[in-house]
Formats: C-alpha cells, sequence, structure tokens
C-alpha cells in the first residue's frame, strides 16, 4: 500500500513509522489515522519485524487532533466527540498495547493532545532535548483521551497528572525525564539514530521472550498478586517453549554469544 501520511520501512528486523504531516505539525485526520492502522496490520502480519520505532516527521512530533478535520460549528448541533474517540484513537492506543514486540516512540518536538498520549502507551520513549509534551485537552474543554487519564498518574503519581491536565502547560524534555515521563533525552540532531540504534538492539534479543514481558506488565494494574502469579507462571511456561530459550541457555553454558532469532 502507497502511504501518502506516513513514512514506513523495514530494515533488519526493525519498522520505522513516521507520522509525515508535518505542516499541520502531523496532527491526525482520518486518512492519517487509516494509513496507521493499515501499517500496523503490516507490521502484525511481517514476520520478520522484531522492533517498532513510531516518530514523526519535521519540528514537532504530534499535535493531536487536527481540529480543521472536524467541522465544529457554534450554531448547530454539539458533535459527538465520542465516535471518534471509539472508531480512531482508542483502537489506535489498544493496538501499540497489544503488538508482540517493543514500541520505541522517538519524540520530536511538540508533542499535545493526544500527540502527548501516543508516546505513552509505547513502552520506551526517548525525546529530544527540545521535546515538550502538553495535555491541551483543557485549553478547549476537553478531557485528555488516547489513554491520558490512565497512564499519567500511573507514570507521574496523581498530584503532577492533574497538574498538567488542569493546567496544561508544557513540560520539557528534561522535566519529563525527572517525573519518569520518558526514559531518556538526548540531544534532537541524535534523536533518530538513538532510537534506531536501541531497537536495533531490540531486535537481536529473544524478542518472544520481550513481548511476554510487556504482557505481564501491562497487565500487572489489572491484578492482584495471585492473579498476577498466575499469569507469571502461564507466560513463563510460554516462554520455557521458545527456541530462543533454549539459544539463551546454550549459548551461557557454552561462553558464546547468543543468536537469537525471536522463535
Amino acid at each position: 500500500m502507497s502511504f501518502q501520511h506516513i513514512l514506513y520501512s523495514v530494515d533488519s528486523g526493525v519498522a520505522l513509522l513516521s507520522l509525515n504531516r508535518p505542516k499541520s505539525l502531523n496532527s491526525f485526520n482520518e486518512a492519517m489515522h487509516l494509513e496507521v492502522r493499515e501499517a500496523f496490520k503490516q507490521i502484525k502480519s511481517d514476520k520478520q519485524v522484531r522492533v517498532l520505532v513510531l516518530t514523526g516527521e519535521g519540528r514537532g512530533f504530534c499535535a493531536g487532533q487536527d481540529l480543521s478535520d472536524r467541522n465544529v460549528d457554534p450554531t448547530a448541533d454539539a458533535p459527538d466527540l465520542g465516535i471518534s474517540i471509539e472508531k480512531f484513537y482508542n483502537p489506535l492506543i489498544k493496538a501499540i498495547q497489544a503488538l508482540p514486540m517493543p514500541v520505541i516512540c522517538a519524540v520530536n518536538g511538540v508533542a499535545a493532545g493526544a500527540g502527548a498520549n501516543l508516546p505513552l502507551a509505547c513502552d520506551l520513549i526517548i525525546a529530544a532535548r527540545s521535546a515538550k509534551f502538553i495535555q491541551a485537552f483543557c485549553k478547549i474543554g476537553l478531557i485528555p483521551d488516547s489513554g491520558g487519564t490512565w497512564f499519567l498518574p500511573r507514570l507521574v503519581g496523581m498530584a503532577k497528572a492533574k497538574e498538567m491536565a488542569l493546567l496544561g502547560e508544557p513540560v520539557s524534555a528534561d522535566a519529563a525525564l525527572e517525573m519518569g515521563l520518558v526514559n531518556r533525552v538526548v540531544d534532537d540532531e541524535l534523536l533518530r539514530q538513538e532510537a534506531l540504534t536501541l531497537a536495533q538492539h531490540l531486535a537481536t534479543q529473544p524478542t518472544k521472550g520481550l513481548a511476554y514481558i510487556k504482557r505481564a506488565l501491562n497487565q500487572t494494574f489489572d491484578h492482584g498478586l495471585e492473579e498476577q502469579l498466575l499469569l507469571e507462571r502461564d507466560l513463563q511456561r510460554l516462554a520455557g517453549q521458545t527456541q530462543d530459550y533454549r539459544e539463551g541457555v546454550a549459548a551461557f553454558m557454552a561462553k558464546r554469544t547468543p543468536e537469537f532469532k525471536g522463535e
């Protein structure tokens, strides 16, 4: 499929998906949603893909919803924004969480609205030093969506989550790192390469086992200890049946570098 609003490529097990509407700060319209959805289908069906890097083109990562794509007429009936959430944003967040591979988000510049919460659904976040995270919803009378009200309290605590959501003030990359919102901050010119280098490392690891780690951690807040212990048992049983586990043990015993294949 030929894409107009995203860039998508695969190299050495690493898929790179870049939002490509730089003139509108990569804000989402319906067409870009559909292209991202199609790319995710390709990622899930391509057995060569072992890691995904998500980023944006131009001077910003994503400004959230393209408001010009919605006809909000003050004199007309109020729009049902729940339809847009149910049709596009919720499936996008769930798709990222459900991918059986690590997802790295490289945040370049502004990440606002849904664009500030999209990275939070990913597994690792690398931010350019110029990045700014803005929960802009309160500025137009809305609530944080795209998982914002779920991820923020868990990542930064309730006090900071409410501060970000109620005030909508920009959070710098360094502040985001200090509060645990992102994993790393790098100089702008190094962002893409840093993300790809990390992705290339992960692509050489036992990625089926990494997928089980991701699954277990994503479910921990939904479980009590007993349920989580049972999940660990079940996932460890599956992990122990992988070829990568056998290769890892064999390499350890032979004191050689393992050659994992994600199998």
